[in-house]
């Protein structure tokens, strides 16, 4: 049933005489409520806040004397009162609401300041379940939804960083707060709950493993205002979730300009891409350019592997991510600064390496505390016209796969290891994926192409081009082994493989011409192995 308006003329400017405080984060309360109270308004506030304001010398009125009733069950009920709601959503110029709050002894509330428990903080920490779930708000998201929904009386205000824009209000237009400020606060305020529910319900499926749940939200708090998206004439933002995987979302920023949009993009696709390789092994850097790896290497020491990536296709590299598994050193940090890069992402860096890269001041640096694991589950969403397509994040991972070998000849040792590597890397590489490695690093990748063996040939010729730049007489890919993120469909893919030198082959395997492609690298004598695990990137 549709709820109809009385259609009560909406004030244009609402005089603030009492103000309910209710925060879990008291960051700036204690000035803000003597700044309140400085202007007569009266404050009315719940258990901790209310403890803090009256210790500060504040005057203030407990909850519970308003509603008679004092608050119980470990604080769980206190503000569930008809004397606070009905302050709250009382329609002050409708007479038969007047009538009733009259009737009650129900007084009016102007300013509504809340923030809510930290649900998100408390979820990302790994705290225990019970915890957890004792920190998902109740009365302050039910008192915000009631004054935002007033919001023709009521200002609610949700975030300690608006208390000086409402000072600022209430001071230009003596002591009273105008609708357009008080419809800016209400946005606000749902969008916070709705970002907090979306927290709790996303808690919720996750602890259930469940991918799919019959509603799905999400939210996230703006960090930044992007100068722009992808291209100038597109708006965009940055948004957290609160998730705790190490990444360009966690990471501090040493230095250099603010990220861009596709900064950011790329710089997300570079961690997680090195993250596959465990520090604990060996260094490990990948290069990115546009979402996509142009070079990607293990290496003796970060500088090596760096050395090693940038050797793969040294044209792309300019002006792209740089991501480490490991501390930027020195010797490092003096490689990677004698091109242009955009950004460098690691889990930390020594002061050298810092004061190498502050030399160049536009260059950012990220340091993120650690790694991400790339077996841990999560999930990845994706708009399209009218809706959502949701899925779990990829966290296959090669080592955890039954190799199995379909061809007369088995790998190597040293090509076994040189395909798992080039696996990992294909996972992150857009499909269709076709990835050339040789001794630990990328020789050649084509990425994102129409039909596979396309991206074979431009994966060769980019190993061919630099192999000129390199004054070598033949490319890397000479003795290389290749990975293929899906099938080979034809036969092909393979055999523009084998033409650019590879000797051993990864795949899923999975096509109804697998025999047909088995009996090409036979004949051409390659080696090779299926996992039954696809990576499409799309």
């Amino acid at each position: 049933m549709t709820v109809v308006s009385k259609a009560v003329p909406v004030p244009e400017l609402v005089t603030v005489k009492r103000a309910l405080l209710s925060v879990s984060d008291k960051t700036g309360l204690i000035d803000f409520a003597r700044a309140l109270s400085q202007k007569g308004i009266e404050l009315v506030s719940t258990g901790g806040t209310c403890k803090a304001i009256a210790e500060a010398g504040i005057a203030v009125t407990d909850v519970s004397e308003v509603t008679g009733f004092p608050e119980i069950m470990d604080g769980r009920v206190k503000t569930l009162h008809p004397k606070v709601h009905g302050g709250l959503l009382a329609i002050r110029d409708d007479a038969e609401h007047a009538l009733a709050m009259e009737e009650h002894g129900i007084e009016r509330i102007d300013l509504l300041v809340v923030n809510l428990y930290p649900f998100e903080e408390t979820a990302a920490s790994g705290a225990d379940a019970a915890t957890v779930i004792e920190n998902i708000d109740i009365g302050g998201p039910a008192m915000i939804r009631a004054g935002a929904k007033n919001h023709a009386y009521v200002s609610v205000v949700v975030d300690p960083a608006d208390y000086a824009n409402v000072l600022e209000a209430l001071d230009a237009h003596d002591g009273k707060m105008p609708l357009e400020a008080r419809r800016k606060l209400a946005a606000k305020a749902f969008a916070r709950t709705g970002a907090y529910d979306a927290a709790v319900s996303g808690w919720f499926a996750q602890e259930l493993d469940d991918v799919t749940p019959d509603y799905r939200a999400f939210g996230g708090k703006l960090a930044e205002v992007m100068r722009y998206g992808e291209n100038p004439h597109q708006k965009a933002g940055f948004y957290k979730t609160g998730e705790a995987r190490p990444g360009v979302s966690t990471a501090r920023q040493l230095q250099g300009k603010q990220l861009s949009y596709n900064n950011i993009n790329d710089t997300d696709a570079a961690f997680e891409l090195v993250s596959e390789f465990d520090p604990a092994r060996t260094p490990a850097v990948a290069i990115i350019k546009h979402a996509n790896p142009c070079g990607v290497a293990e290496g003796a020491s970060l500088a090596d592997a760096y050395r090693k990536a940038l050797a793969c296709d040294p044209v792309s590299a300019f002006g792209g991510i740089v991501a480490l598994n490991g501390k930027l050193d020195e010797e490092a940090a003096a490689e990677i600064v004698k091109i242009f890069t955009e950004v460098i992402i690691a889990p930390d860096a020594d002061e050298a390496a810092i004061a190498m890269v502050a030399k160049k001041k536009n260059l950012r640096l990220l340091l993120t505390g650690g790694m991400a694991d790339p077996r841990s589950s999560g999930v990845f969403f994706k708009s399209v016209s009218g809706g959502l397509l949701v899925q779990s994040r990829d966290n296959g991972n090669i080592d955890d796969v039954e190799l199995k070998v379909v061809t007369k000849r088995a790998p190597s040792a040293q090509e076994l290891a040189d395909l798992k590597f080039a696996f990992r890397v294909a996972k992150h590489v857009k499909s269709n994926a076709i990835v050339y490695v040789k001794d630990g690093a990328t020789v050649g990748v084509g990425a994102g192409q129409m039909s596979r063996v396309d991206s074979a040939r431009i994966a060769a010729r980019k190993a061919l081009d630099a192999a000129e730049a390199a004054g070598l007489a033949e490319p890397l890919t000479k003795g290389c082994v290749v990975a293929s993120d899906a099938f080979f469909p034809f036969a092909d893919g393979l055999l523009s493989a084998a033409e650019a030198g590879a000797t051993a082959v990864i795949q899923p395997g999975g096509s109804m011409r697998d025999d047909e492609v088995i009996a090409a690298a036979d004949e051409a004598g390659l080696a090779m192995v299926m996992t039954g695990m696809r990576h499409f990137r799309h």
